[in-house]
């Protein structure tokens, strides 16, 4: 029996990954938390790790562990409160992420899963979508973070045999996403008209059940060893698109108005959120490719369908 073992495992990604392995009877299942009171599990070994870092002792959690997927990290802050927010950043991402990479590996660890981000990348693209080859630039602390952290485990792990694999998804959504999708969605549910009516962006996401999917596959598949995958659902999609599939799974049309873009450049930019107008207006293309190739990879639900499906279940949150 494998032994695996989820880091962030009362996380948003987290809880959801370890329902989906707990579902193997195969599979003997770890959940590190940061505290004992978050989760209790009947088939799992749930563990505290405290806060993690470079000091973080992860001895109790290793113990005959055969694969560990790392999705704790600090996200994105929408209310950053911090004096030196890329210190915080770097003091999990990276030192925290090296120092269990560094203990699962002498524990004999046999693979590693890396939870990065598409923001590694950038936080737009213009004529042509991003790949597994394509040049780095990021662009806020986050993404700077996860780089240095993927960066830092290549250097760490060459040294040792344990495999690597990194996985760069872009936005996860679902009903209990949280961040600027979570606003969008209780926008959707207000039914307050939005001003997208002629945004033609292309965005790619991925469904929490599609990440939580390729996550698993990239955990045993032996062509996954030590290779970045750039993930989603498969479909680019429109803001206009999101909102409308919101509302009709919140069963209402979502009324549109039309904000020329230099309006709405000026308005967020005036407000300090430049980065959202990127998000709302700018395209942002992942080619998914190389996991349909080369692992036979198919996301489970359609982005039309996992839109929808988010915007229904989030009345019952």
């Amino acid at each position: 029996m494998k032994k695996i073992l989820i880091t962030g495992a009362s996380g948003f990604v987290g809880r959801s990954l370890a329902a989906r392995f707990l579902l193997e009877p195969s599979l003997d299942v770890v959940l590190a938390i940061r505290k004992s009171v978050e989760a209790t599990s009947d088939r799992a070994t749930v563990v505290s790790v405290g806060d993690i870092n470079g000091d973080t002792q992860w001895a109790h959690a290793l113990q005959g562990v055969d694969i560990v997927v790392h999705a704790a990290a600090r996200a994105h802050v929408l209310s950053e409160s911090s004096a030196n927010p890329s210190v915080e950043f770097r003091k999990t991402n990276v030192d925290g992420t090296l120092a269990l990479a560094r203990q699962a590996a002498e524990a004999g660890v046999k693979r590693f899963v890396f939870i990065s981000s598409i923001g590694v990348n950038g936080a737009e693209t213009r004529e042509h979508s991003f790949t597994e080859s394509s040049i780095v630039a990021p662009q806020a602390e986050y993404a700077f973070s996860k780089l240095e952290g993927e960066n830092g485990l290549k250097k760490l792990l060459a040294d040792y045999s344990m495999e690597l694999v990194i996985i760069r998804p872009p936005l996860v959504y679902s009903a209990c996403a949280p961040g600027n999708f979570k606003r969008l969605v209780k926008l959707v549910s207000a039914r307050v008209p939005l001003p997208f009516l002629c945004v033609k962006n292309k965005r790619s996401l991925i469904a929490l059940e599609n990440l939580v999917d390729f996550i698993f596959v990239c955990s045993a598949h032996p062509k996954a060893a030590n290779e970045l995958f750039l993930i989603s659902d498969g479909e680019d999609v429109s803001t206009a698109d999101i909102v409308k599939r919101l509302g009709e799974g919140m069963g209402h049309k979502v009324r549109l108005f039309y904000v020329p873009r230099w309006i709405a450049v000026l308005g967020f930019t005036m407000i300090g959120r430049r980065s959202i107008y990127s998000q709302l207006y700018g395209s942002l293309v992942v080619d998914s490719s190389k996991a349909f190739d080369l692992l036979g990879w198919r996301p489970v639900l359609s982005p039309s369908l996992a839109i929808k499906l988010a915007g229904g279940n989030f009345k019952k949150t």
